[in-house]
């Protein structure tokens, strides 16, 4: 069975810091490309971080600088650090794995069941 548990979120102030994790059980973790995606109310869902199986990284551009994703797979665990967060921040974040082909994720069917982080003073 495939299990994504996501942990790590909470109440920050403004300028704080979070590290988020996601421990990952049931397939082949290391092939995997790993990314973390949020949700705000009355938004969709925006990508904010990948990281392919050759640890190859992108961001969108709102995170550039101040998050940072990683992996190890001897863990199976992805993490992603968050600092100088803002009230902007305030989401529930989600971790999700995809396959890769040719070097681009393609299905992305396994999912976390997300973790609130709230940026407030």
């Amino acid at each position: 069975e495939v299990q994504l548990q996501a942990s790590g979120g909470g109440l920050v102030q403004p300028g704080g810091s979070l590290r988020l994790s996601c421990a990952a059980s049931g397939y082949a973790f290391k092939n995997f490309a790993m990314s973390w995606l949020r949700q705000t109310q009355g938004k969709g869902l925006e990508r904010v971080a990948d990281i392919m199986n050759d640890d190859k990284t992108a961001y969108v551009d709102s995170a550039k600088g101040r998050f940072t994703i990683s992996r190890d797979n001897a863990k199976n665990t992805v993490y992603l650090q968050m600092n100088s967060l803002k009230p902007e921040d305030t989401a529930v974040y989600y971790c999700n794995a995809c396959t890769v082909v040719v070097g681009r994720p393609t299905r992305c069917d396994y999912w976390g069941q997300g973790t609130q982080v709230t940026v407030s003073s």
